[in-house]
């Protein structure tokens, strides 16, 4: 079965194509793709995963055509930045 990997930092995304044997999991995928040793500062045990947007067990099998996703921290909590954005554009 054919899978895509993805991750991206704020200056660079990757996307890793792979074949895996059916019933392969999450985490397997991961691990095959080689996105741990380009990004080493991804944690598993820290960092969410999903597929097509849903946050998903590094345990779940995985099925032909699917997207992992490996999501980052937040750098500011979304209803700070909208404050922020707020209070700029009021001082215009």
């Amino acid at each position: 079965m054919r899978v895509e990997v993805v991750y991206g930092d704020a200056g660079r995304q990757s996307l890793y194509r792979l074949d895996l044997p059916p019933g392969a999991s999450v985490e397997q995928a991961i691990r095959c793709s080689g996105v741990l040793e380009d990004y080493p500062e991804i944690d598993l045990a820290c960092n969410p995963v999903g597929v097509f947007s849903e946050i998903v067990a590094l345990s779940r099998p995985l099925h032909d055509g699917e997207r992992v996703e490996i999501y980052r921290p937040l750098q500011v909590d979304p209803k700070e930045a909208r404050r922020r954005r707020a209070e700029r554009r009021a001082r215009r």
